[in-house]
């Protein structure tokens, strides 16, 4: 999402690195090419304009003209800065009883599939939600909801196809909430291509009725400048209490997370990134700060990783991997467990400097095909053949390419780099410093020296720079399993 504003800002902040000793002319000059990227990005003019004001300020102070790394100081106010600007720190949803969550938006910016997520993500926290379609002018709307609904084992509320008062609709949600057992009652309900005064209108009366404790506007990140306005209408019309963006995975420039909060004052809660319906992440400022700066989020990561992979798998698979065992069984698994971790490109994005490298990366580098052909060569082997792949012959090696319709130098290579690893893996010397970092983990190296490919064709990620506190792979699995 930020990348060209990162590029632009890593760009800046080199130049001020290099330079021995910082003086007011270079602040200035650094500002101003901030302050182009911000307007670039679609920051909204009097935003940056007052955020470049509060950066210089504080830049220009003696203790950072004076200081011995006056670039690295002038960073971390930058960083601190769009922390603040983005709402300082996280704040939870509100959901007192009746706990009533009301979401509105324009059409398209994702408000059904959103309503989804978010049941979706209050359901594995441990609470009881519901979820009521109000948007009784797009039946394939309620169709939409009652279809993910469906998918995530959550009680759904459609009204009836001739149903045209929106109150009455809701009103008949009531009291088919009370018939549920339920904590939380998320609405969703109408949009509109553009703001209109009878969407306005409608969403007053129904908000008035129902007096939720959370209004939440569902918004693009990719709106650009128009986010602005739509955050001040629907502000405005029913008084929102914090935000959701959409599609922040998307190339878009990013602006309205930069907008959004410091326009309306309301704290954005959440951040879609992806379809599937877990891919919906609470919205910590100073870890989107973070990733701008291309610092990483590795806490966002290791909560993903954990979201999505058992705790006893994980372990089982580094035990067989320290005891020398691995074989292709095991290796299966492992597949079946990145498989799980979704998006890779976006997952690895969450590591310090990733994007100073992915650029460098082949096109094929997160392509998925590669690891469905290498899980064809493995399932084209017999039992024996994965529990012992030194039996695995020239012979043996032509049916198995035939089978899962590979050339044989796929097979070749595979069997030569997985002795590699099962080799390394019998050296305690070689196995710990395998094991001490991310790089180490079979699928997630690249066909460089050390990585294993395959899995996605995973870059090795022992070359990543600055890998800050990601360095020993027991540290990133004590937040597996954790509760939220």
């Amino acid at each position: 999402m930020f990348s060209s504003l990162t590029d632009s800002l890593d760009k800046t902040f080199r130049n001020l690195r290099g330079v021995g000793k910082i003086s007011e002319k270079n602040i200035t000059d650094a500002l101003r090419d901030i302050r182009l990227a911000l307007l670039e990005a679609d920051v909204e003019f009097t935003v940056a304009k007052t955020f470049i004001e509060h950066v210089k300020e504080k830049a220009m102070g003696a203790e950072v003209l004076k200081s011995v790394k006056p670039g690295e100081q002038i960073v971390k106010i930058f960083h601190d800065e769009i922390k603040d600007l983005l709402g300082g720190d996280y704040e939870p949803l509100r959901l007192d009883p009746p706990g009533r969550v009301f979401l509105c938006g324009l059409n398209g910016a994702g408000k059904t599939t959103t309503a989804g997520k978010l049941a979706n993500r209050l359901k594995k926290e441990g609470h009881k939600p519901v979820l009521v379609a109000c948007d009784l002018y797009r039946p394939a709307a309620i169709d939409q909801l009652a279809t993910l609904a469906a998918q995530i084992g959550v009680p759904v509320y459609t009204p009836d196809a001739s149903e045209k008062d929106v109150v009455k609709a809701a009103r008949d949600a009531l009291a088919w909430a009370e018939s549920q057992p339920h904590d939380v009652i998320i609405f969703d309900t109408a949009g509109r291509q553009e703001i209109d005064e009878v969407l306005i209108e409608e969403l007053k009366r129904l908000h008035k009725f129902l007096q939720p404790g959370e209004t939440l506007l569902v918004a693009d990140a990719a709106t650009g400048q128009g986010a602005v306005s739509v955050a001040r209408h629907f502000d405005e019309a029913v008084g929102i209490t914090g935000i959701i963006l959409t599609k922040l995975d998307g190339d878009a420039r990013g602006g309205a997370a930069l907008s959004m909060r410091a326009v309306t004052g309301k704290p954005i809660k959440y951040a879609g990134e992806g379809e599937k319906l877990d891919q919906l992440f609470e919205f910590h400022p100073e870890r989107m700060a973070g990733r701008i700066l291309d610092m990483g989020d590795v806490v966002g990561m290791v909560e993903q990783v954990a979201q999505r992979i058992d705790e006893k798998d994980a372990m089982k698979s580094i035990e067989r991997m320290a005891s020398g065992q691995f074989d292709f069984y095991d290796f299966l698994d492992q597949m079946k467990m990145i498989s799980k971790l979704g998006d890779m490109k976006g997952l690895m994005s969450l590591l310090p400097g990733f994007n100073k490298i992915k650029k460098q990366l082949p096109d094929a580098a997160f392509d998925n095909s590669r690891m469905k052909r290498t899980e064809a060569i493995v399932l084209s082997m017999t039992p024996d053949e994965r529990r012992r792949p030194e039996i695995i012959k020239a012979s043996r090696r032509r049916r198995i390419a035939a089978g899962s319709g590979v050339n044989i130098i796929e097979v070749n290579r595979l069997l030569k780099q997985f002795g590699e690893m099962r080799k390394m893996m019998r050296s305690p010397g070689k196995m710990k410093k395998m094991m001490g970092g991310l790089g180490g983990m079979p699928g997630m190296g690249g066909a460089g020296k050390g990585g294993f490919p395959g899995l996605g064709g995973m870059p090795d990620m022992g070359s990543m720079p600055d890998m800050g506190n990601l360095g020993n792979l027991d540290k990133l699995l004590k937040g597996f399993g954790k509760k939220r």
